[in-house]
C-alpha cells in the first residue's frame, strides 16, 4: 500500500512541475511559422503539392458582380431623390 501511495505522490509530482515548466516554455517565431506551413500543405495534402502550383481553368466557377438598384422612392428625402435620379440616368448612358 505504501508503494502505491508514493507511486501516485511522484506522478503527481512529475506531472505538476511539468506543467509549470510547459506554463513558462516559449518556442521562437520560425518554429511557428514552418508549422504553420506544414499544416497548410498537410491540409491540401489530398489535391497533391503541385495544384497549389498550378493555376487551373475553370470558367463554370467565374464569379459575376451584379447590382440591383432597390427602389425605396418613400423612404428617400426629396434631395437624396435627386441624386437618386442623376445616378440613374448616367448608369444608363453608359455603354454595354
Amino acid at each position: 500500500m505504501l508503494k502505491a501511495w508514493l507511486f501516485g505522490f511522484g506522478i503527481l509530482f512529475v506531472l505538476a512541475e511539468f506543467s509549470i515548466w510547459l506554463q513558462q516554455f516559449i518556442l521562437p517565431l520560425p518554429i511557428y511559422i514552418f508549422a504553420g506551413a506544414f499544416l497548410a500543405i498537410a491540409s491540401n495534402y489530398e489535391r497533391g503539392l503541385m495544384a497549389l502550383f498550378r493555376q487551373e481553368d475553370s470558367t463554370s466557377e467565374v464569379l459575376k458582380q451584379t447590382a440591383t438598384l432597390i427602389e425605396r422612392s418613400q423612404e428617400i428625402e426629396p434631395s437624396e431623390q435627386q441624386s437618386t435620379i442623376a445616378l440613374e440616368e448616367r448608369v444608363a448612358k453608359q455603354p454595354s
